[in-house]
């Protein structure tokens, strides 16, 4: 496409990390491309400022699992699970570090068919500690023991926690400097039923 003059600017898609800004103006680029270039920059607009998915760095703000972290935290998820999304992930939350400085926790839990050593090292030298957690109800599940094995090789300490629940509730038992910014990853399965016990389905 040959613009006579340069397309007008758009927002930020709603959805968080600069990887998304990538994935929307790709998006924007193919449906103009394809001849819908004619829907008008206020269409454009409007779907980037409703866009929403569900699990990809998500931050959830309320529900029965946002109540369970220290006062003042900050609670995200994520269903990245392979080398690409941990670093991607891991790129965005290094975005949020430099924006409000917060000590990183990672409550993870990982399938045995996934890279996981891959996925955990590009948090080293990132997060404070990981606290791994069962999938439950999948076979394929590694257990959270070998999850913070494997964490430990990559140079993150760890421990393990029976359910994402009673992760979050040990961080009130930890003293903090400042509030920490927790990240639940490594699944979309984990994602899915962390958005069902936290009340928040997707719609």
């Amino acid at each position: 496409i040959v613009y006579k003059s340069q397309p007008p600017a758009l927002p930020r898609p709603r959805l968080a990390g600069r990887h998304q800004i990538v994935n929307a103006g790709t998006a924007i680029a193919a449906l103009r491309a394809a001849g819908f270039g004619d829907l008008g920059t206020e269409a454009f607009e409007a779907g980037l400022a409703a866009i929403e998915w569900p699990g990809r760095l998500q931050r959830l703000r309320r529900g029965r699992l946002a109540g369970l972290v220290p006062p003042g935290s900050e609670l995200w998820l994520d269903g990245g699970h392979n080398i690409d999304g941990g670093r991607i992930l891991a790129a965005a939350m290094a975005d949020l570090q430099e924006r409000g400085d917060a000590p990183l926790v990672l409550v993870s839990g990982l399938l045995g068919t996934k890279d996981a050593e891959g996925f955990l090292a590009n948090f080293a030298g990132l997060a404070r500690f990981l606290v791994a957690v069962p999938l439950a109800g999948q076979m394929a599940a590694r257990p959270a023991e070998e999850v913070a094995e494997i964490a430990g090789r990559v140079g993150l300490s760890a421990t393990t926690a029976p359910s994402v629940e009673a992760a979050l509730v040990s961080l009130g038992d930890r003293a903090w400097d400042r509030p920490p910014r927790v990240l639940i990853c490594g699944s979309l399965y984990l994602a899915g039923a962390v958005l069902a016990a936290n009340g928040t389905p997707p719609t």
